[in-house]
């Protein structure tokens, strides 16, 4: 232990001698250097990325400190819901409550069960993520940085070393001019400058050795980064998908069973724009179908015979005079005078009630 404070101690003089100007300075090789730097930014910006990404993973504070702890003390955290799961079991509880059988009850459910995919989603961006590119930005930053800092440490340790011992040389040489010592002090200070030259360029090798492996360090974030990107990808993709489905389903409900507590409403539901990244994919769809089935809507309701029609989505009835519908299955379907635009009649076997038409594709 005293042998530990000397050597601090003394560390700590050379130090401040150097900084006084009273000492020697072994400046290292500007490769070495740049190596340094090159560290140190590395290390700065890998852990500000990594925060910021927990934090994009994860907005609660709470709930990362949760982790943090749980993580210290090698056990799992509890599993809980996460707040779009959490916004859907409100959703599906509340369309419960209000009847599933209702436009507003329905049409929550709808919701509900989409917003828990959406968060089943966002569990596995979050797992993904946190296995193929947080960890190697941890493990970086507490793995090989630490080996670096502790070599780099050495390293200045040494160089001290070094200053100091041609500083005594070049004391003695000073003394021996004014034949204050004998030659064999200056010896002893030239094999002292010689030994902790080679100490320093021994430590200086195997510091350069360390940090030339940056580069591997950047190349392997590099395809950590593609990692994230596509599971970033994946997840939007997905979201996409659920909400896209979700809006045909709400966007097909007819507008008196959309309007709420049975008030009619003449403004039809405004459908989301389709993002540009997709725009090419839904150009491609015939732009006439829309009023081909208009168009045959329009005679079945002028004429007095009957089509059959495929079921696009299910549709549960919301009173007797309306029939449940199942997706895929085929109905006959015809119209009646006096009935709304909206509606037509449907039979299926023995079983007949009002069916919305925009659940319905008519067959040829």
């Amino acid at each position: 232990m005293k042998h530990v404070f000397l050597l601090s101690q003394r560390t700590g003089i050379e130090f401040t001698e150097e900084k006084l100007g009273q000492a020697e300075k072994t400046e290292l090789d500007a490769h070495l250097e740049n190596l340094l730097s090159k560290a140190e930014c590395t290390k700065l910006w890998t852990e500000k990325i990594m925060k910021q990404t927990e934090v994009l993973l994860q907005p609660n504070p709470n709930a990362r400190i949760e982790e943090f702890v749980y993580e210290k003390l090698d056990r799992k955290a509890p599993s809980r819901m996460n707040n779009p799961e959490l916004l859907g079991q409100y959703m599906i509880d509340a369309g419960n409550e209000f009847g599933p059988g209702t436009a507003y009850g329905n049409a929550l459910i709808k919701c509900g069960e989409t917003q828990k995919r959406i968060g089943t989603a966002d569990r596995e961006l979050i797992q993904t993520s946190a296995i193929n590119f947080l960890t190697p930005l941890k493990n970086f930053i507490e793995g090989d940085y630490k080996t670096i800092t502790k070599e780099r440490k050495l390293l200045q340790n040494k160089r001290l070393d070094l200053d100091a011992a041609k500083t005594r040389l070049k004391k003695a040489k000073v003394a021996e001019a004014r034949a204050a010592i004998w030659a064999e002090e200056v010896t002893k200070s030239e094999q002292e400058v010689r030994i902790t030259q080679s100490e320093f360029d021994r430590q200086a090798e195997i510091t350069r050795l360390l940090l030339e492996g940056i580069s591997s360090t950047h190349a392997h974030h590099l395809r950590c980064l593609n990692d994230f990107v596509e599971a970033q990808m994946t997840y939007y993709a997905q979201c996409y998908q659920y909400m896209l489905d979700l809006q045909k389903q709400l966007g097909s409900f007819p507008s008196t069973f959309l309007s709420n507590n049975n008030q009619s409403s003449s403004t039809p539901v405004q459908s989301i724009s389709t993002p540009s990244v997709l725009a090419s994919a839904s150009a491609s769809l015939p732009s006439v179908s829309n009023s081909i089935v208009t168009s045959g809507i329009s005679e079945l309701k002028s004429s007095s015979g009957s089509r059959k029609a495929r079921v696009l989505y299910d549709y549960d009835a919301a009173n007797s005079s309306e029939l449940s519908l199942l997706a895929d299955e085929v109905i006959t379907v015809y119209s009646i005078p006096g009935m709304d635009s909206d509606w037509l009649m449907g039979e299926r076997g023995n079983q007949k009630g009002k069916v919305p038409i925009t659940y319905l594709e008519l067959l040829n």
